[in-house]
C-alpha cells in the first residue's frame, strides 16, 4: 500500500524535475493549473493535495495528447457518482487501487476507462515495517536510486543558490501510476478532482517492510505511455503496471508517524540502535545533501545526466531484525551526519572542498 508520501519541492523546481519530450521530440515543461493549491509537505496523508501529471488533452479540446500538464488534486478518488454533499463522507478507502481489481471496481474501472490516467509526483513514500507481536513499526523513506552528476559530484561545497541549482535539477521524482475523477457536488460548486494511487505485490527488496508498494513508472517512456491515452490503449497501459526493483530506501524517525509532522526531520536517516556503525551509500548521501540546501532562487542551466548509476545495492543494511526503536531526530541530526559521513569516508571519495 502507499498511505504516506513527502512532495516538499517549490513550485519552479518541481516543474524542472518533470522536464520532458513531446511528440515532435521537443524537451518542455508542463505547465500548471490551479499552481496555488500546490502546497509542498514533508508528510502527506490521503485527502491532502498533492501534484499530479496527466494529458493536456484532459483539460484542454484537441490538445495534443502527449503533452503534459500538472494540476494539484485531492488524494483519495471521488467517484463521479457519489451522491453525498461532503466527499469526506465516502464510506471506503480510495487512496490506494489494486492492480489485480481494477477492472472489476466500478470507481476505478470507470474513469480508467476513460483514459484518465495520471502519474503522482513526490519525492519518495513512507512504509512502516511491523513485527510480530509488538505494536511498535519501524518507518522508511522510500525513493528512486540518485543519478550521478557532475555537479553533485562537488555538492558538499556547494555553498550558492546557482550550484544548488543544478544538484536539485537533476534529483529524480518518484513517479507512480494513478487513475483519476472529477466529481461535482450535488447542490452546485467547484468540481473537484481526485486519484488514487495503483499498488502492486512488493519487489524483493521491500517485502520485508510490507507487501505491497506503488506502482512505480520507472523511465521517461513508461510514464508517457501511461499519460498518452490518445495513443496508448488502456490495455497497453496496464502492462506497464508491475513491481519494480529499482529502488532504495533508508529508516527514518518515528516522527513521521503522525501526519501532522511537517518537517525536515521526517526524511532524514536515522541510526538504528541494532548496529553500531551504519554507513550511508552514496545515493543516502546526496538526500542529505539535498534536504540541506535553500530552495534555489533562480534557473540556471541543466546539467546533463551521465549514464551511469553510482548507487550500490546497499538497501537491506537498514532492515530492521528486531523490534529496537529508532533514535528520535533532532535539529542537529542532519548536520551531525553529514560531519561524520565527511569524517568516515576514504580521502578519494570525499568532496570536493575547494
Amino acid at each position: 500500500m502507499c498511505g504516506r508520501t513527502s512532495c516538499h519541492l517549490p513550485l519552479e523546481v518541481l516543474t524542472r524535475a518533470c522536464a520532458y519530450r513531446d511528440r515532435q521530440g521537443r524537451r518542455r515543461l508542463p505547465e500548471w493549473r490551479d499552481p496555488e493549491r500546490y502546497c509542498p509537505s514533508y508528510n502527506k496523508s490521503p485527502q491532502s493535495c498533492s501534484p499530479v501529471l496527466l494529458s493536456r488533452l484532459h483539460v484542454e479540446q484537441g490538445a495534443d495528447s502527449s503533452e503534459r500538464v500538472i494540476a494539484p488534486m485531492r488524494w483519495g478518488l471521488v467517484p463521479y457518482w457519489f451522491r453525498e454533499s461532503d466527499p469526506s463522507k465516502l464510506q471506503f478507502n480510495t487512496s490506494n487501487c489494486r492492480s489485480d481489481t481494477i477492472m472489476e471496481k466500478r470507481s476505478f474501472k470507470v474513469p480508467l476507462g476513460k483514459g484518465r490516467r495520471c502519474v503522482v509526483l513526490a519525492d519518495g513514500f513512507y512504509e512502516w515495517q511491523r513485527f510480530p507481536g509488538v505494536s511498535e513499526t519501524q518507518p522508511y523513506f522510500i525513493y528512486f536510486p540518485q543519478v550521478k552528476t557532475e555537479k553533485s559530484d562537488n555538492a558538499g561545497a556547494a555553498d550558492s543558490p546557482e550550484d544548488w541549482e543544478k544538484v536539485w535539477d537533476n534529483w529524480r521524482l518518484l513517479t507512480m501510476a494513478g487513475v483519476f475523477d472529477c466529481w461535482k457536488p450535488p447542490d452546485g460548486g467547484d468540481s473537484l478532482y481526485s486519484y488514487t494511487i495503483i499498488t502492486v505485490d512488493a519487489c524483493t527488496g521491500l517485502k520485508n517492510i510490507h507487501q505491497r508498494m506503488p506502482a512505480i513508472l520507472d523511465g521517461e517512456e513508461a510514464v508517457s505511455k501511461w499519460l498518452d491515452f490518445g495513443e496508448v490503449s488502456t490495455q497497453e497501459a496496464l502492462k506497464l503496471i508491475h513491481p519494480t526493483e529499482n529502488i532504495t530506501f533508508h529508516p527514518v524517525s518515528s516522527l513521521v508517524n503522525n501526519s501532522r509532522n511537517d518537517a525536515l526531520e521526517c526524511l532524514v536517516p536515522v541510526n538504528l540502535l541494532v548496529r553500531k556503525e551504519l554507513k550511508s551509500s552514496s545515493s543516502s548521501q546526496k538526500m542529505l545533501q539535498w534536504l540541506a540546501t535553500k530552495s534555489p532562487k533562480k534557473e540556471g542551466p541543466k546539467t546533463p545526466q551521465k549514464a551511469e548509476s553510482d548507487v550500490p545495492p546497499w538497501s537491506s543494511q537498514f532492515l530492521q531484525k528486531s523490534p529496537v526503536s529508532p533514535k528520535r531526530g533532532s535539529a542537529g541530526l542532519l548536520e551531525r551526519w553529514l560531519k561524520r559521513e565527511r569524517e568516515e569516508e576514504p580521502e578519494a571519495k570525499r568532496p570536493c572542498t575547494e
